[in-house]
């Protein structure tokens, strides 16, 4: 054998000993990777899994990336719906693997420590997972340069020290975890290659470390929706990359430091919902501005006119700030601008004419400021226009014509100005509109009846301006209308007959106008009308009949020219005043009334009718005495039936009574009050026991409630109400302290009975407004306010699903022997389902004074829309007054009220009710601050009833800044400092 030989034997050898280990490493990986297929989960549907076979190269696999040894270096699967756990320790077991990216699935389970045993990974993504548990020891992954572990359910305390071996990091992504508390360590101005830093709503608290100012390379930096406080370090001007900067709720406080205006690169900047106060002229060298959001702060001075030139900006918002001066003219007119919202500052000036030159703006709000002239004609040409305020302002002039036809626009409020002329009939061209807030104007003319061409109206408010003419006929056609507010005008003619198409109708107000005419008697079947007032008119004839089977909590007709009787369902205590100043009307019950005689109301012609009827009766009842003898025995027959098989009844507890006794007891002198769905009656059993019972009428094939009176007063012959089945659903269901209980139902085809627990003591408005008042000391409210949010609390979170109550309000809130309370009233309930998307309604549930305002633009129900009611309940507590009160103003309720009361010391010492002792005004305030929160204009400000509860039984002495607003006049924020975050 030659030397040549020789020397090339150990080469082959060498070569086939690498080849050898190659497909070694390879089959291990192979074996890893059909290891991994097993333990990850994914739907039949999608095929992600189909070419891992062992047929297969595994750099075929969809997701696997090799070297070219064949070695995995990348598992890429982000949002490929995984689920299941991650088997750490087998992928780990890829000596090579450098990129492993699982983001956007729904893995979960505790992260193992034997995620640290990949050593060689540059790249992590785990973000937006449903993983538990702490993040574990990550310090042997230093060569790590991307670490995504964002909104993936990590809890505990982040393992920082695991971070600072990292010095190559370029993306740290933790953002969106509920993390122990804690500040940012100053330690991370060493990671000095980051450039991308998400913390935002992971618990941190404490001030910005100065480090940050080392991050000399970061584009990007959020740390919103934390707890940090302090101010914003000067530090920060040395990010001179920084592309975006969000730092939104918080409690930061201080000016912007001196050098902010360097970050010049800066295109996305929210500082918004903080205590940041100074000026703005630190940002005027910021010209790349896209994005400038910082409401909600307390900054002053002027709004830099060099924001004019800015010629990216297209996001403007700094409403609820105390700004002066005018906006730049030019603001917004340079690029394709989006929104402007400046509300609630004290601006002035003009509207800038141009910012919707390029024919993209969506919103202006500019409501609450001091802005003088007219709306530029421009935007009647901003067709993209979707929400338009301008309101509470000192705006004037003609408005265009073309504004009230804008296509897109659902929402037109330029509600307290001094505007004149009329709603033109380019509003048939406002498709979208779904609200159209003018009051208090001095607009005139007639309303066009082109108005019902938008048929998506919800809210019309007219009133207080100089509207004159007739209610057009064809305001039957706005089908979901449920606010019509058409006050303090000079309307005449008669109410269009039309108007009982308007079946979603919840709100009417015609009051001081010239109407006349008679009242029509089809208001009366409107199935969802809450409020009706026609006062200080010129109506005449009788109130018609059908309004007694409304269930108003607002109902006034008074100084018209009404005659006749009052009817007796109307004659109530809640309806005092209603009747006042029509000096024909009469009345068997209401003694400031002369009393009716047996003719009232009638006329000659009438009772000549009935006189000759009566005759007739006579002579036909001779006749036909055999057939009475027949009809008697059939009768006798069919109440044997009604008691036998007419009627079933469904129990939920042991009873002591029959259905007989609840039956017979049904009569219009056992009648106890009128609930939100039914007349209730008390029933006394022959043991003594005392029950309520809610007697609920079916409705017929039209839709009318029967009206047919026997004794007892129980019919036969149609289906149950959708109220019925509400309260039952709801209630048979429920066992709390704190809510009424339901004993069983009894039901026919025609009629519906639920008979629950008899409480003595009436309900919390009975207490506070009716009589009484003086029994409810403060320790007694406190305790009914404890009470019947555990009883909320539990419909709320308690239950199988979220029950929602949607008409709280405090005749609602019935008390036993002991003054406890107990929640009642279940026939607007809602049990939440899964899909809540679908959980919504036209027709306006709840009662006036209570209602959330989300329902001003959106119908679908929540619980904070409970919230916000069991809010008004504690206002009521707390002041002794009414949601609604001739004393807050027109169109005015006890939240406004209350917001424009909260000035200092003294006057919201005077809001508490005068009965409650000196001693006590301390925590009568406390609940004032808890009832202040559950109003928040925005139901996401709004807690829980399960925080509302905690906060309540928490009690202690209010510190009283925490509910004073600076602002002078109409601002509607309510500061709460001091008080933990909900």
């Amino acid at each position: 054998m030659s030397p040549a030989t020789h020397s090339i034997a150990p080469l082959h050898f060498l070569l086939l000993l690498s080849l050898l280990s190659l497909a070694a490493a390879s089959s291990d990986d192979l074996q890893t990777l059909l290891a991994i297929k097993t333990t990850l989960q994914n739907p039949a549907t999608n095929s992600l899994f189909t070419s891992w076979t062992p047929a297969n190269p595994i750099s075929n696999f969809a997701g696997i990336t090799c070297d070219p040894d064949g070695s995995v270096v990348s598992i890429e699967l982000p949002n490929r719906q995984l689920n299941g756990t991650v088997p750490f320790d087998s992928i780990c077991r890829l000596k090579s693997l450098k990129k492993l990216s699982l983001g956007s699935n729904s893995l979960s389970g505790v992260v193992s420590d034997e995620l640290g045993k990949c050593v060689n990974l540059e790249y992590l993504d785990l973000g937006d997972n449903f993983f538990s548990g702490p993040v574990p020891d990550l310090s042997s992954l230093f060569r790590l340069r991307y670490l995504y572990l964002n909104s993936s359910g990590f809890s505990g305390k982040f393992p920082w020290d695991s971070v600072w071996n990292m010095t190559n990091l370029v993306v740290l992504s933790l953002g969106d975890n509920p993390f122990d508390v804690g500040p940012i360590p100053e330690r991370v101005g060493e990671l000095s290659q980051l450039n991308w830093l998400y913390l935002s709503n992971s618990n941190i608290n404490g001030t910005i470390p100065k480090g940050i100012g080392n991050l000399m390379e970061l584009v990007n930096l959020e740390v919103s929706d934390c707890s940090l406080s302090g101010e914003i370090p000067a530090e920060i001007s040395n990010l001179k990359k920084l592309w975006q900067l969000e730092m939104y709720n918080n409690s930061l406080v201080g000016k912007f430091p001196p050098g902010f205006g360097n970050l010049t690169s800066l295109e996305n900047f929210d500082a918004s919902m903080n205590h940041l106060r100074g000026d703005l002229s630190e940002l005027r060298s910021l010209t790349n501005l896209v994005s400038l959001q910082l409401f909600e702060n307390e900054f002053s001075g002027e709004v830099p006119a060099e924001f004019g030139e800015f010629k990216k900006l297209v996001n403007l918002s700094l409403y609820d700030n105390e700004l002066t001066g005018v906006l730049p003219l030019n603001l917004g007119s340079w690029a394709e601008f989006d929104f402007i919202d400046v509300s609630d500052n004290f601006l002035t000036g003009p509207i800038p004419p141009g910012m919707c030159n390029r024919g993209t703006m969506k919103q202006l709000l500019m409501l609450q400021n001091r802005f003088t002239g007219g709306i530029p004609a421009s935007y009647g040409d901003c067709t993209s226009l979707t929400r338009f305020r301008v309101s509470n302002n000192s705006l004037s002039g003609v408005v265009p014509r073309r504004v009230w036809g804008l296509p897109n626009v659902g929402l037109i409020d330029i509600a307290f100005n001094q505007f004149e002329g009329p709603i033109t009939s380019d509003i048939e061209n406002a498709k979208s509109l779904a609200q159209l807030h003018v009051s208090s104007n001095k607009l005139s003319g007639e309303l066009p009846p082109e108005i019902a061409r938008a048929t998506g109206l919800i809210e019309i408010d007219l009133s207080n301006n100089g509207f004159s003419g007739d209610i057009p006929a064809t305001i039957g056609d706005l089908k979901q209308l449920n606010n019509l507010q058409l006050q303090n005008n000079k309307f005449s003619g008669q109410i269009p007959e039309t108007i009982s198409s308007c079946v979603a109708l919840n709100l009417v107000n015609m009051a001081h106008n010239s109407l006349s005419g008679q009242i029509p008697a089809t208001i009366g079947s409107l199935p969802a009308l809450n409020s009706l007032n026609l006062s200080g008119n010129q109506f005449t004839g009788q109130i018609p009949a059908t309004l007694a089977s409304l269930k108003l909590s607002l109902f006034d007709v008074s100084y018209n020219k009404l005659s006749g009787p009052i009817p007796d369902s109307l004659s109530i205590e809640a309806y005092n005043g209603s009747f006042a100043g029509n000096n024909g009307l009469c009345s068997q019950n209401i003694k400031f009334f002369r009393r009716c005689s047996p003719d009232s109301g009638g006329s000659k012609d009438l009772r000549l009718l009935f006189l000759v009827l009566a005759v007739g009766v006579a002579v036909l009842f001779s006749s036909v005495s055999y057939i009475t003898f027949y009809l008697r025995r059939s009768q006798k027959d069919q109440e044997k039936s009604l008691r036998e098989d007419s009627w079933d009844l469904t129990s939920f507890h042991l009873l002591s009574f029959s259905e007989d006794e609840i039956l017979d007891s049904i009569k219009k002198e056992n009648l106890i009050g009128k609930g939100g769905s039914g007349d209730v009656y008390k029933v006394v059993l022959g043991s003594g026991k005392e029950l309520a019972v809610k007697h609920i009428w079916n409705s017929d094939s039209g839709g009318r409630r029967k009206t047919r009176s026997t004794t007892p007063m129980i019919p036969k012959g149609a289906k149950k109400s959708s109220e019925f089945d509400a309260e039952v659903r709801t209630l048979s269901s429920i066992r709390h302290v704190n809510v009424v209980k339901l004993y069983c139902s009894i039901t026919s085809e025609d009629s519906s009975l639920l008979v629950y627990e008899y409480l003595p003591n009436g309900s919390l408005w009975d207490r506070l407004h009716s009589c009484g008042k003086m029994g409810l000391d403060w320790e007694v409210r406190y305790e009914i306010a404890v009470g019947a949010a555990k009883g909320l609390e539990y419909l709320h979170h308690g239950c199988e699903k979220p029950v929602i109550h949607r008409d709280v309000k405090s005749s609602n809130i019935l008390l036993d022997e002991s003054l406890k309370p107990q929640i009642a009233d279940f026939g607007l309930a809602k049990i939440v389902q899964a899909d809540a998307s679908k959980d919504s309604t036209h027709v306006i549930a709840g009662t006036h004074g209570y209602i959330a305002p989300e329902y001003g633009y959106t119908y679908k129900v929540t619980e904070k829309s409970d919230v916000y009611s069991f809010g008004v309940v504690l206002m009521e507590l707390v002041t002794g007054k009414k949601p609604i009160e001739p004393e807050y103003g027109e169109n005015k309720d006890i939240v406004y009220w209350l917001s424009s009361k909260l000035k200092n010391k003294e006057s919201v010492f005077s809001m508490v009710d005068s009965t409650i002792p000196e001693a006590h005004r301390e925590e009568a305030i406390n609940v004032l601050r808890i009832a202040i929160l559950c109003t928040a204009s925005l139901p996401t400000l709004r807690p829980t009833m399960r925080r509302v509860v905690q906060m309540l039984e928490d009690g202690g002495p209010c510190k009283l800044v925490g509910i004073i607003i600076s602002k002078d006049g109409g601002s509607k924020k309510e500061e709460m400092k001091g008080y933990d975050k909900v």
